[in-house]
C-alpha cells in the first residue's frame, strides 16, 4: 500500500526526525518563479528553526526507514534516550532515598518481631500456623496449616528483596528501552560483586541464626546460575546459602515464574512463619492469575482475610522501578468519581486602602 509521503512526516512528530523538511507544495500550472535570492533567503532561515508541522498537500522529505504496517496499526516512536547521568524517578527512590531504607527496615524490623514471637510460642509447646496457603485454599477464604515440628523459616525472595541489584540497575538507568531477558542473564552470572544486602537484611539475618531460624530464597533467578546466586547472597553478609536447601530458583519445581509449587515444596520441609516480597507473586500466584486488571488485584490485596496478613506473616517492600504492580491507565488508577478539575485561579478580594488622619475609638 503506498501511503503519502506527508504522512511519514506526521508518523515520526512525536520526536525530531532529522531530514523531515517542509517543501512547499505548487499548483501545476501558473506557479511562480522564485528568485536565487528568494531560495537563499528561505534556506538560512530553516537552518535557524526546527522543521514544521507540514502544511495539507506538502511534500515532506523523512528520516524513517520503514513504512507503517499495512494494517494501519500505529507506529510507536522510538523510546527517548535517558540523559547521562540522570536517574529514573523510581531508581532515585528505592535505590538513593532514605524513605525507602526506612520502609525497608519497617518490613524487616516487622520480620525480627515474628522470629522472636514464634519462636517462644514453639519453646512453650504452642502451635505455630505455616503463613503458605494450603492446596486449594482462596484469597477470599485463606487456609494454612500447623507446622507441627519442622524447623522455623522465613521465605523471602532475591531481587529488591534480599539484595538491591545496584550494578544492574546503574547500567539499566543509562540505556533505556525494553527489558532484555538474556542482559538480566548476564548479570545473573557476574554481577555477584555488585549488589548490597537491602536495609534490614543483615540485622534479620543476625536474628533469625540466633534464634534458630532458617532464611530460604526463593527467587525467579535461573537455577542454570545457582553458584553465582549462591555467592551473590553470601558476599552480601545473607551466606550461607545451598541450593535446594535454602535456595530456590526458576526450574526447581514447577514451570515458568510462578512461585507456588517451589512454595509447597519449602513448606513441606519448614515451618514458614514470614514471608517477604517485593511482589505480591511472592506470597501467591493467585495474585497473577491470567487477565486479572488491577482494580480488581487491588481489591483481592486489600480483601477481608488477606489484608490482615501484611504485617503479620506477609511483609511487602516497595519497588517502584519494575514488577507486577506497574500497570494500569488513568481510569483505572483513578476512579472517575474521584476526578478534580482545577477551577483556575481566584481573584483576590480588594483590599481597602487604611484611612488616613487619626481614628476615633470607641
Amino acid at each position: 500500500m503506498k501511503l503519502p509521503i506527508a504522512l511519514l512526516c506526521l508518523a515520526g512528530a512525536a520526536v525530531p526526525l532529522s531530514g523531515c523538511v517542509a517543501v512547499a507544495a505548487f499548483p501545476a500550472a501558473g506557479a511562480a518563479v522564485i528568485s536565487t535570492t528568494q531560495k537563499n533567503q528561505r534556506k538560512a532561515k530553516e537552518k535557524k528553526r526546527k522543521p514544521a508541522s507540514p502544511a495539507s498537500g506538502a511534500v515532506v522529505l523523512t528520516g524513517l526507514k520503514e513504512l507503517p504496517p499495512p494494517d494501519g496499526t500505529t507506529v510507536a516512536p522510538p523510546s527517548t534516550p535517558p540523559v547521562a547521568g540522570k536517574v529514573p524517578p523510581g531508581m532515585q527512590y528505592l535505590y538513593g532515598s532514605g524513605e525507602a531504607a526506612a520502609l525497608s527496615y519497617q518490613a524487616y524490623l516487622g520480620v525480627i518481631d515474628t522470629i522472636i514471637a514464634k519462636s517462644s510460642d514453639r519453646a512453650v509447646g504452642q502451635t505455630v500456623f505455616s503463613v503458605v496457603l494450603k492446596p486449594g485454599a482462596t484469597l477470599e477464604a485463606p487456609a494454612f496449616e500447623s507446622c507441627d515440628k519442622k524447623p522455623l523459616a522465613v521465605v523471602l525472595d532475591i531481587d529488591e528483596t534480599a539484595l538491591l541489584n545496584l550494578g544492574y540497575e546503574a547500567d539499566d538507568s543509562q540505556r533505556g528501552g525494553p527489558y532484555d531477558q538474556l542482559r538480566w542473564e548476564r548479570w545473573e552470572k557476574t554481577g555477584a560483586n555488585a549488589v548490597v544486602a537491602t536495609p534490614g537484611m543483615i540485622e534479620l539475618a543476625r536474628v533469625a541464626k540466633a534464634s534458630g531460624v532458617t532464611l530460604v530464597f526463593n527467587s525467579n533467578r535461573m537455577a542454570a546460575n545457582a553458584k553465582e546466586t549462591e555467592a551473590a547472597l553470601t558476599g552480601a553478609g545473607l551466606g550461607p546459602v545451598e541450593h535446594l536447601r535454602n535456595l530456590w530458583l526458576q526450574g526447581d519445581a514447577g514451570t515458568g515464574g510462578a512461585k507456588d509449587a517451589r512454595r509447597s515444596a519449602i513448606a513441606a520441609k519448614y515451618c514458614v512463619i514470614a514471608m517477604a516480597g517485593d511482589q505480591l507473586g511472592d506470597f501467591s500466584d493467585l495474585f497473577n492469575t491470567p487477565n486479572l486488571d488491577p482494580v480488581t488485584r487491588r481489591a483481592l490485596a486489600q480483601g477481608r482475610a488477606v489484608k490482615m496478613l501484611w504485617g503479620h506473616g506477609w511483609f511487602v517492600l516497595p519497588n517502584p522501578v519494575y514488577g507486577t504492580g506497574l500497570k494500569g491507565d488513568l481510569d483505572t488508577v483513578f476512579p472517575r468519581d474521584k476526578r478534580w478539575v482545577d477551577p483556575g485561579p481566584v481573584s483576590a478580594a480588594p483590599v481597602t486602602p487604611p484611612v488616613s488622619g487619626p481614628v476615633e475609638v470607641k
